[in-house]
């Protein structure tokens, strides 16, 4: 669909079908993607900062270094995704689905993951600073060196059925 790096800012895509479509660094900072069916689409490096992704459909898309800061990827569907050294910085993700995605060294710095599915997803040194974990499904997850701020509310606030936590960082663990 689209070849080389595109200038999407700011663009209604609302309901677009780009699956399988190479976005390799595109910019779609502050796009409305709402709907939008992105499945196996390659984001890798994209900005979609501020972008709209709410009800997006994005199983099995690579969004390696991409930035998501500021996105709304509410009731989004990420299943299976390579969110590697994605930026993720205040992304709101309530009711977003990650089963099986892989968040390596991804950045969640205050990101809102309330009532979001990270199931059997790879957690190697993601940052979970400031991050609202309300009720986030981490059952089964694969948590290495990942840092989140305290595990006694982690352990309160979130599902943590299976999860077993090697090398995991906690600020303000007492």
């Amino acid at each position: 669909m689209v070849g080389k790096a595109k200038d999407l800012h700011g663009r209604d895509l609302h309901g677009k079908n780009f699956s399988d479509a190479n976005l390799r660094g595109a910019d779609l900072t502050d796009a409305n993607l709402t709907d939008a069916d992105l499945t196996r689409a390659d984001l890798t490096s994209a900005d979609l900062s501020g972008a709209n992704l709410t009800h997006a459909r994005l199983p099995d898309t690579h969004l390696a270094h991409a930035n998501l800061t500021g996105a709304d990827l509410t009731d989004a569907i990420l299943t299976g995704a390579n969110l590697t050294d994605a930026f993720l910085v205040r992304a709101v993700a309530v009711k977003a689905d990650f089963t099986r995605a892989e968040l390596i060294r991804a950045d969640l710095t205050g990101a809102d993951l309330s009532d979001a599915k990270l199931t059997r997803s790879t957690l190697l040194d993601a940052n979970f600073t400031d991050a609202t974990l309300a009720n986030t499904n981490f059952a089964h997850a694969t948590v290495t060196g990942a840092y989140f701020d305290d595990y006694e509310k982690l352990a309160q606030d979130a599902i943590l059925t299976g999860v077993h936590f090697e090398h995991a960082r906690f600020g303000g663990a007492k």
